[in-house]
């Protein structure tokens, strides 16, 4: 696959999951925590995306990232192109879209090379450490970015809701992925 189309894939990916979030699982949590709502989900299913597409892509998933964090916050923020265009936003979405790449350099510092194609076989276990590295770095990343606009007593909570959601949202697409690539072994389509 190139790299134009793996770009592009991503893109969507990103954009579907976002709006999976968007539409069915920000209503339900905004009932129950309107405060952390405004900033973080707690099942956020784009972070699955993140940590997937950089291990197969590494460092070229960046771009795409950026871009569908910029078309998701401008097809599902009800500002839209007003709200993505300020400097906070844009900082958030590029500390979402290099977390990932952030979690995975970590892990190679320390020896463990978990990029596709780098070992022999990856367990889930490693992609999913990489995930909750990359989720206490983009956590703390957009505390950083958004900490003008969070109330001092909802900073930890926000803190919380940031890694709760990356981490529930990449168990979730992770465990998504596993069923399709069993379904496709298992019907002889993969």
């Amino acid at each position: 696959m190139t790299y134009l189309k793996s770009a592009l894939f991503v893109v969507i990916a990103y954009v579907l999951a976002h709006g999976l979030t968007a539409f069915l699982i920000t209503p339900v949590q905004s009932r129950i925590l309107p405060d952390i709502t405004a900033f973080a989900s707690l099942v956020y299913l784009p972070h699955g995306v993140r940590v997937l597409a950089t291990w197969l892509m590494g460092w070229s998933a960046v771009p795409a990232l950026i871009v569908g964090g910029f078309l998701s916050e401008v097809l599902f923020t009800p500002e839209g192109i007003t709200n993505v265009q300020s400097p906070v936003m844009l900082a958030s979405i590029l500390v979402g879209a290099i977390s990932a790449v952030l979690a995975f350099e970590v892990m190679r510092f320390l020896g463990h090379r978990l990029y596709a194609g780098q070992t022999l076989r990856i367990h889930w276990k490693w992609l999913l450490l990489v995930g909750v590295i990359a989720s206490i770095l983009n956590s703390i990343g957009q505390s950083i970015v958004f900490s003008a606009e969070i109330l001092t007593g909802h900073a930890l909570a926000v803190l919380a809701a940031y890694a709760v959601g990356d981490l529930v949202g990449l168990s979730v697409t992770t465990l998504i992925l596993m069923l399709v690539f069993r379904w496709m072994r298992l019907s002889g389509r993969g």
